[in-house]
């Protein structure tokens, strides 16, 4: 440095001591930075680390198991596969002007594989997201072809594929007591019936664990979940019987398809419990096909179709007056030869009569008797037994939209025609449930019950989390009304009452008849044309077991009388109800369930009775030994065409031996079959038998039996 110029040597000492400070303030902000950085905001870049190695995943759980009154499954969930993609790893690695002709050519080769439409699928690759449906609930031979598209000893794999595991909803007994149960949507969300109103309890609680993944995003750890079984959704046992659903079922549909009825249903009740057995809507519909249904062949109509009763409410304005003391039970009612003018409305009869007991006016279907004991009754009496009786109030059941009817307003008082039109069922509306409570308090010494659909709520472990239990709303009327007009409603079905074609051989039936006019929208005016027949009754009348209410909408082929229409429904029904539950006749042997095919065979089809019925007789039979008598009898005899089944490869049928309910459904519907379930336990046998060789789509009938 001592040759060099002073004046140079001031200038480097100058820029290197600049330097040395640029380079230590450069340090100072580094280090500042660091400490920033790894102590005062560790917390939230780590937050953001594990936010960046994290995957979410969300754990849905397995949907409860909807069980008959006898354990026997009417609804379960069984896992199916289902189509994802991992659009950011499908395109990873690939350059930009690349991107575009990469999607379309994977585009076209999944969209081949899984018969979607090349648009759909390109629409959502272009997206480049981490998750997406592809396609959901699909077949084992899709699910192959999307496995051999990721196959890597081909030149262009396809990356990012994936096979979830999805519950689906199945209900192996199809049609069976369809618009009760309702059905779940592809989102898991239940939808109308029971699936809808216990939509929470049956869903369980969904989790969310948390794993970590590599720089592509895939899953090499995740959280375990502690406790399975709190996130399995509760199982539902319903009061109702699969056997007695299917024979109501069947008869209202011969009898629809009989009559060129546009609707129906029926209801069956134990009037001692309030235990709903059996709820019947005609048309009804598969809820495994629930998309191809019409939207009102989804409707539960026995709890939701309003309809004006006509004659069957003549049996509550009856027990209200005998209750009261405005009419004694011997009393003789002159009833103007069939014809009574009352205000601007002349009122008419269709037996003419001149002098009938209170008994006889049920027996005949007076109106015009009934009118003139409800007028003695009075208005707000008349008003106030159609409410004790549960009539304009909504039956608490767990099913959506129940509808309530109505009653003519108390805000003014009842006219006499109004009051007079009410004894006899027109001017008030109800549902068919309804009708059944209200008879059923008619049957329970006047006490009015409330409805049980569901008997219990289980968890995952059988832990009992809710236990219904007979509960007594009200009192209607006293034991002494409702045991005289029990009296007098077994006349209506006995020597001249309208209801003859409901009696039972050995039996004492209490009923009533109703053919009520439909009012015509337009014109306000009743209709000559469209009627609502109906038969209300209970049996046996001295120890009643079942009260059972069926309605037949706009029946035609020239008979619209509910005597005709629905009292032999109601006989049917009844007659293999009561052999079912073992309840013996008073004058001759009980017939055992398996003689009902050959009473079937013998009976004359002019008459009513279903060609059917040996079926169901043999299937019940079958069922008997291993689930207490329930059936699918009549599921199990359907054609494949009626299934909609087409034909295809042939499959042999597999071991199924010893497997519970959902893994033999699952493993029946991986192979290609539609299972269909008879009885209860584990896998005894099957229908073909194991190695049969059948097509694909064909029935298999897993027949399970209880453990010994």
């Amino acid at each position: 440095m001592k040759n060099v110029d002073p004046a140079r040597v001031r200038g480097l000492r100058i820029r290197m001591g600049l330097l040395s400070a640029l380079l230590t303030a450069g340090l100072g902000i580094v280090l500042n930075g660091a400490y920033t950085v790894e102590v005062e905001d560790r917390d939230g870049w780590r937050s953001l680390a594990e936010k960046q190695r994290q995957r979410r995943l969300h754990i849905t759980p397995k949907r409860g198991t909807i069980y008959d009154r006898n354990g026997t499954p009417l609804a379960v969930t069984v896992e199916v596969p289902s189509i994802s993609v991992d659009a950011v790893e499908m395109l990873r690695g690939i350059a930009d002007n690349y991107v575009a002709a990469r999607v379309a050519h994977y585009a076209e080769r999944v969209a081949e594989a899984l018969s979607l439409p090349v648009a759909e699928v390109t629409e959502k690759l272009a997206r480049r997201r981490r998750f997406a449906w592809l396609k959901r609930r699909v077949t084992p031979e899709e699910v192959e072809a999307v496995r051999a598209l990721g196959d890597t000893g081909q030149r262009y794999p396809v990356r990012g594929l994936n096979v979830e595991g999805e519950g689906r909803r199945f209900y192996p007994n199809r049609e069976l007591a369809g618009s009760v149960l309702g059905f779940v949507a592809p989102d898991g969300q239940g939808r109308e019936g029971v699936e809808l109103h216990l939509d929470e309890a049956l869903r369980g609680r969904a989790e969310e664990i948390r794993g970590l993944r590599d720089r592509a995003g895939r899953l090499i750890f995740s959280e375990g979940i502690h406790d399975e079984s709190a996130l399995a959704g509760h199982d539902v046992h319903l009061t109702i019987d699969q056997s007695l659903q299917f024979i109501a079922e069947r008869e209202l549909a011969a009898a629809l398809k009989t009559h060129e009825a546009k609707a129906g249903s029926i209801v069956v009740m134990d009037p001692n419990t309030g235990e709903i057995l059996a709820m019947a809507s005609g048309p009804g519909f598969n809820p495994n096909d629930y998309g191809n249904a019409e939207p009102v062949n989804r409707r539960n109509r026995a709890a939701i179709d309003l309809f004006e009763p006509g004659s069957t409410m003549k049996v509550f304005a009856m027990a209200a007056a005998l209750a009261s003391n405005s009419v004694k039970p011997d009393a003789s009612i002159y009833c103007e030869e069939g014809h009574m003018p009352i205000d601007n409305v002349v009122i008419h009869d269709t037996h003419v009569s001149k002098w009938l007991s209170p008994t006889q006016i049920l027996q005949v279907s007076s109106n015009i008797g009934i009118a003139k004991i409800a007028l003695g009754l009075g208005e707000a009496k008349l008003h106030s037994a159609y409410r004790r009786f549960g009539f304009g109030e909504a039956p608490s059941l767990p099913l959506p939209g129940l509808a309530v009817g109505s009653l003519r307003p108390r805000a003014r008082p009842w006219v006499p025609v109004e009051t007079a039109s009410a004894a006899f069922g027109q001017g008030v509306s109800v549902t068919n449930l309804q009708l059944a409570l209200g008879l059923g308090a008619l049957a329970n010494e006047g006490r009015l019950l409330e409805p049980i659909l569901v008997s219990k709520v289980t968890d995952s472990t059988g832990l009992v989390l809710t236990d219904a239990t007979p509960k007594v709303r009200r009192r209607a009327v006293g034991p002494r009304a409702s045991k005289l007009v029990g009296e007098m409603m077994i006349a209506v079905t006995e020597g001249e009452g309208t209801g003859i074609e409901a009696a039972i051989p050995g039996f004492k039936v209490a009923g009533k008849t109703a053919t009520a006019q439909k009012s015509d929208a337009k014109t306000g005016r009743y209709d000559d044309t469209h009627f609502v027949a109906s038969f209300i009754g209970y049996v046996p009348a001295d120890k009643p077991k079942l009260v059972i209410t069926v309605v037949i909408d706009e029946p035609m082929a020239g008979i619209t009388s509910g005597g005709a229409v629905a009292a032999p429904v109601f006989r049917r029904v009844a007659e293999l109800a009561l052999r079912q539950m073992g309840v013996r006749p008073s004058d001759v042997q009980a017939t055992n369930l398996v003689d009902v095919a050959a009473l079937a065979r013998n009976s004359d089809p002019a008459k009513g009775a279903y060609a059917a019925l040996g079926d169901a007789a043999d299937g019940a039979r079958a069922d008997g030994a291993s689930n207490g008598g329930a059936s699918n009898g009549g599921a199990s005899k359907r054609s494949d065409e009626a299934a909609g089944l087409s034909a295809g490869e042939s499959v042999r049928v597999p071991e199924l031996e010893g497997l519970p309910v959902r893994a033999a459904i699952a493993a029946a519907m991986a192979k290609g079959f539609v299972p269909v379930v008879e009885g209860s336990g584990r896998v005894g046998r099957t229908e073909p038998r194991v190695g049969a060789r059948v097509r694909k789509g064909s029935r298999l009938v897993l027949v399970f039996e209880p453990p010994t």
